[in-house]
């Protein structure tokens, strides 16, 4: 199963990003593979739009699961029609190693 984890930056020790739609990187975790690739959000700086785009890019990457610190109002009903399950990470400190040991377990 593939999990879009939001990051803050491309390494392992970055920190959960709390923006969805505008987060620096989307990073694509495969639980099977364990392979990991980071993504360049190209919707950070989008004037309007950010979230719906960037479930599509989650999506075309077939993720299942979206962890990141919140989630704005205008996706929910988009990710809820692709059956994508979203996760709120409440701790600001957790890094992406710590989401893939979490997700591993």
């Amino acid at each position: 199963m593939k999990v879009a984890i939001t990051s803050t930056g491309n390494t392992l020790d970055s920190k959960v990003d709390e923006r969805f739609g505008r987060c620096t990187y989307f990073v694509v975790y495969d639980t099977e593979t364990k392979s990991v690739e980071f993504i360049p959000n190209p919707n950070k700086e989008a004037e309007n739009g950010a979230g719906p785009a960037s479930v599509q890019l989650v999506a075309s990457r077939n993720a299942e699961k979206i962890v990141s610190g919140e989630f704005g109002m205008k996706i929910k009903s988009l990710v809820d029609s692709l059956k994508i399950q979203m996760i709120v990470v409440k701790d600001q400190n957790k890094t992406i190693a710590d989401v893939i040991e979490m997700l591993n377990h």
